[in-house]
């Protein structure tokens, strides 16, 4: 596949392994438990400091975690990764090289890249972040072998 509109930054011969996008239910749990996560922190914070109503601050939490959610949801959930059989395309028009990789991990419901010289990179909330996983490393080794021919 050539450079297109839609792909600007492939190479000649460069081929697309897969398009990576946030999924939209993932997206929708992750803030989720993160919700519960604080309303429960912050219902503690509050019951150990004395103050009267407790839940009023859980309910904030949970608020505040809602509205943020919204608000970043269509630029969190326009995003797009691309996987080539030679490097990780990120958004705004950066790229990764799959040699350059030293770790590719799950953290929660994301996929963590990390690069040789300490970079580090997030696709967040992917639906099969070990499937993803296993993807990427499978193309770094593949890439790898055709390097080492």
């Amino acid at each position: 596949m050539t450079a297109t509109a839609d792909h600007p930054l492939l190479e000649p011969g460069e081929k697309i392994l897969a398009e990576i996008r946030p999924d939209r239910g993932r997206y929708w749990r992750d803030h989720g438990v993160m919700a519960v996560g604080l309303m429960a922190l912050a219902g503690l914070v509050l019951w150990a400091t004395g103050t009267p109503y407790p839940a009023i601050g859980s309910l904030g939490a949970i608020l505040a975690v809602g509205v943020r959610a919204l608000y970043l949801s269509s630029e969190t959930l326009g995003l797009r990764w691309v996987l080539t059989d030679r490097r990780v395309i990120l958004p705004g028009q950066r790229s990764v090289p799959l040699l350059e990789l030293e770790t590719v991990r799950t953290l929660l419901g994301d996929v963590q890249l990390i690069t040789r010289s300490g970079d580090k990179h997030l696709l967040k909330h992917v639906a099969d972040g070990a499937g993803l996983v296993a993807k990427i490393l499978q193309a770094r080794e593949r890439r790898a072998k055709r390097r080492a021919d």
